[in-house]
Formats: structure tokens, sequence, C-alpha cells
């Protein structure tokens, strides 16, 4: 196809066998319309741009709101479990809350954390249209985080020791070891759904999701009702109801893909290659699982420093409620994080260099202005917010002092996890990890110590210290993004693509890249 021109790029590609591959879905249609636009430099900027921006707002909300929609479901059914547990006694929510947050925060996120590897390579195949890669990529994946899976669930089956090692009462530990145990099945529903996830993700296939995440938070809900209150199960039977609603929701989907249309050219089927090239990828997958994972974490060290000050109840009541308030939110800007994986990953893989850079300034616009607007709204309510969760006055003024660092974290928040998607669309995970390393972990937590506990400034400094780190490594991303060359992001993802083209007779030749 060396002497292609730009007008026969709407025409089928062909392959080694020269048989016509399945017609681009509409997505790729759409992607080449924006690619033309901003390509025409006949058109007046302005009218250039106002075009783009339509069609580029189309494509992000339309994978933008059912993600959205898909991470607060997944957040809704861990903290309904919690509320059903909190009801059989303050033992059994302090054993919830524990398993909840100690030990399946770390499960979830190391595996979607190493999910996002599929992220990355089936979003570059999709682009394109080497569909056939994709069912290989989320089988391969599946393979890996099932093996995951085994040495986490030794850590939940020895929950009760390492929670007394960590100084938990045995008494706490004892519970949330059996809140932990019910839960097990749950890693291994995380191994097969967070591949299936990204897989659909990465064909913008996000509705249906959204769809079963619905229909099971109310099978869920039901099931606990019945569990805790009804068969009288107690914890055990809250977290097996937890595991049981992840098998059902990985279940439905991996229906969805084998019966639905639009994944006919992209599952083509089990196949024994998901067992070949696993240690390459198993290092994509670590990259990813160790950039999710510091972010992950990096907060929750916030919660447990605020534990060792010197009045530490208020001090955890006060952060308790604004991270429950920074946790809906950034459920927002993981919905984003996801559309700018998915329209980074699909532009660079078609070839749009363009595409690929004008999607990064929308999608990082929109999600800062949505996080502007929501941090304005909390600032205008920080006297009366805490009230929707205690009648203390005391906490009140506590949560109000805070509002102004929680206003600035929900800011950040609507501009870094969007960052770290369009790291994932690009595959600069190692790149990313090592800045969080560094800016998490050498600058923001030992400045929140020292500002916490040296100058005496209690959470207000911790989470001002932490907030620095962020800032730190949001500006680096932003600053690394304003940079980079588009067209050589191209040719990386055609390079990566090339490199794991498992499937000879399905891929077809790399499209030009358009300067």
């Amino acid at each position: 196809m060396e002497g292609s021109t730009q007008e026969n790029l709407n025409e089928p590609l062909l392959n080694s066998n020269d048989h016509i591959t399945p017609p681009p879905p509409s997505g790729h249609v759409v992607s080449h319309v924006l690619e033309s636009i901003l390509s025409d430099s006949q058109v007046p900027l302005f009218r250039r741009m106002s075009s783009a921006i339509l069609v580029e707002l189309k494509l992000l909300f339309h994978l933008a709101a059912p993600a959205v929609l898909v991470y607060m479901i997944n957040y809704l059914m861990s903290m309904s479990t919690q509320i059903f547990s909190g009801h059989l006694g303050n033992l059994e929510l302090a054993a919830a809350s524990l398993g909840n947050t100690g030990i399946q925060v770390f499960a979830y996120g190391l595996m979607l954390g190493m999910g996002s590897a599929v992220e990355t390579l089936c979003g570059q195949a999709y682009g394109a249209r080497k569909y056939g890669m994709l069912g290989v990529y989320l089988q391969r994946s599946t393979v890996l985080l099932t093996a995951t899976g085994i040495p986490l669930a030794i850590i939940y089956i020895f929950s009760k020791p390492i929670l007394i090692l960590l100084g938990q009462s045995t008494s706490i530990a004892s519970a949330a070891a059996v809140f932990v145990y019910g839960l097990i099945p749950q890693i291994f529903a995380y191994a097969v759904n967070f591949p299936i996830q990204k897989f659909l993700q990465s064909q913008s296939i996000i509705a249906p999701s959204a769809y079963i995440s619905t229909a099971t938070l109310v099978v869920h809900l039901l099931l606990s009702w019945l569990a805790v209150y009804k068969l009288g199960l107690g914890l055990l039977g809250a977290s097996l109801v937890l595991s049981l609603s992840w098998w059902i929701v990985v279940a439905a989907q991996f229906v969805y893909i084998v019966t639905s249309e639009r994944c006919k050219h992209t599952w083509k089927g089990f196949t024994i290659q998901a067992f070949s090239g696993l240690p390459e990828f198993l290092k994509l997958s670590t990259a990813s699982a160790v950039m999710l994972c510091l972010e992950t974490w990096y907060f929750q060290i916030l919660v447990l420093l605020a534990g060792l000050l010197k009045n530490p109840e208020l001090a955890l009541d006060s952060l308790s409620i604004c991270m429950t308030i920074s946790g809906w939110v950034f459920m927002i800007s993981v919905g984003f994080n996801a559309a700018a994986s998915v329209r980074v990953s699909n532009e660079l893989g078609a070839g749009n260099p363009k595409s690929a850079a004008f999607s990064v300034v929308v999608v990082t616009s929109v999600s800062f202005i949505i996080s502007v607007i929501i941090a304005v709204i909390i600032l205008a309510l920080r006297h009366i917010i805490s009230y929707a969760f205690t009648e203390g006055e005391a906490v009140a003024n506590a949560v109000s002092e805070l509002c102004p660092l929680l206003g600035i974290t929900l800011i950040l928040n609507g501009v870094q996890p969007v960052l770290s998607g369009v790291a994932v669309g690009c595959g600069w995970q190692a790149f990313v990890a090592y800045v969080n390393v560094g800016c998490y972990y050498v600058v923001g937590v030992p400045l929140g110590a020292l500002l916490g506990f040296k100058f005496d400034l209690g959470a207000k400094g911790i989470w001002s210290g932490m907030i620095g780190g962020t800032v730190m490594q949001t500006l680096i991303l932003l600053w690394y993004t304003y940079r980079t060359d588009w067209n050589k992001e191209v040719g990386e993802a055609m390079k990566r693509l090339n490199k794991w083209d498992d499937i000879k007779n399905d891929s077809t030749e790399s499209p030009p890249i358009k300067k």
C-alpha cells in the first residue's frame, strides 16, 4: 500500500491472503472524519476547531458516561456490602471496613493495573483494524491475572495473622479474616473481569457493561439482604454474595462477547496462543500494575498517617468524610480515564496523530471543567456537608477546614487520572510508574509527615504535603504530554503491534501516518 492516497483510506484493507477484512465499525469512520477535519488547512481555523470539537465530544461522552456508571456501581456494590455488615454491629462494621479498604483494595488495584496492559494493546490493535489480535490479548491477560490470583488468595487465607502483625486487635482481625475468606472467589472474578472490561472498552463497547452492572447491583442488594438478615450468614454471607455478584457480571459480559455481532471479528474463540509470549506480556502488565497501585495506595497512606496524630478520632472522622466525597467524584475521573485511554490508543493504532493529540486536549479540558464546578459546589457547602454523614459539630468544623484542600484534590483529580489514561493509551506505564514513585513516595509522603508532625499542622499538614506530590506528578505528566511527538507515537504503536501480532492471517497493513 505504499502508493495509497488519502481518498483510498476508506477502502477495505487486504491481508496477506488477499481476503477482505471486515468493514470498519462506525467509530473508525468517525475517527477518520476527525483526522480529515484537522488536516484540512483550507478551512478557517475556528470553523475547523468547532467541527472537530463537536465530533470529539460525541465520541468522548459516548465512552465516558457509561464508564462512569460502571465504576460508580462497582463502588456501590462494595459500599452496600459494608453497610449490610455494619447493621450487624460495630465489630462487624470495623471488620468489613478493614477487609474492604485494607485487603480488597490491594487486590483490586493490582488486578485493575495489570488489566491495563490489555487496554494499551487492544486499543491500538483495534485502531489498526487488527481485530483478531484482541481475543488473544484478552485470553493472555486472563491467564496472567488468574496466576497472580493464586498468591493473592494465599494472602487472603493468612489475613488474620497479617492484620494482627499490622497492629489490629485480635477480635477485629478475626472478624475481618472471616469477611476476607468470602472474598477469595472475587479475586478470580477480577482476573477475568478486568481483561474483559478493557477488551470491550477498546472497541468503544461500554454501554452493555453499564446495563449488566446496574442489573447486577439490584440482584446484589436482594441477595445481601437474604444472606445477612434472613439466612443469618453474617459477615461470611455478605462477602460471599459480593463475590457472587462479581461473577454474575463476568458471566454476563462473556455471554455478550460470545453472542454479540459487535464482537464477532474480535472474538474468534479460545486459542492455545493465550499461553505464548507470557513473559513479555507480564512486563507490560507489571508496569501497569505498579503505576496504578502507587496511585491507589497513596491516599490510603494519608488515612494511616492521620491515625497517628494527637487527636486521631477527629482527624480520621473528618478525613474519612472528605475521602468518601473524593472517592465518589473520583469515579467520574476514572470514567474519563477510560475514555482517554480508548480514544488515544484507537487513534494511534489507526495512524491518526492529529486526532490523538486533539483528543488529549479535549478530554483533559472537559474533565478539568467538570472537576472545577464540583469543587466550587463542595466549597459552597463546606459548613454543612458533613451533616450528611454525622451530627457532630466538631467534625463539621474540621471538615469545613479541610474543604479547601478537598477542593484542590478534586481539581487535580480532574486532570491527573486523565493523563494516566493517556499514558495507558500510549503505553507509557513504566515511565509513569517511575514518576509516581518519585513524586508520591519520595516527595509527597515525607513532606506530608513533616508538615503534619514536625510543624504540628495535623491532618491539614499531611494532606497539604501529599497534594504537593500530586501537583508535581501532574505537572510532569502535563509537560511530557505537551512535548509528545504524536507522529513518533504512531510509529511506536505500529512497532508494538508488529511485535505482538500473533495472528498473521488476520493482520492488515499499517495505515499510513498522516502529516
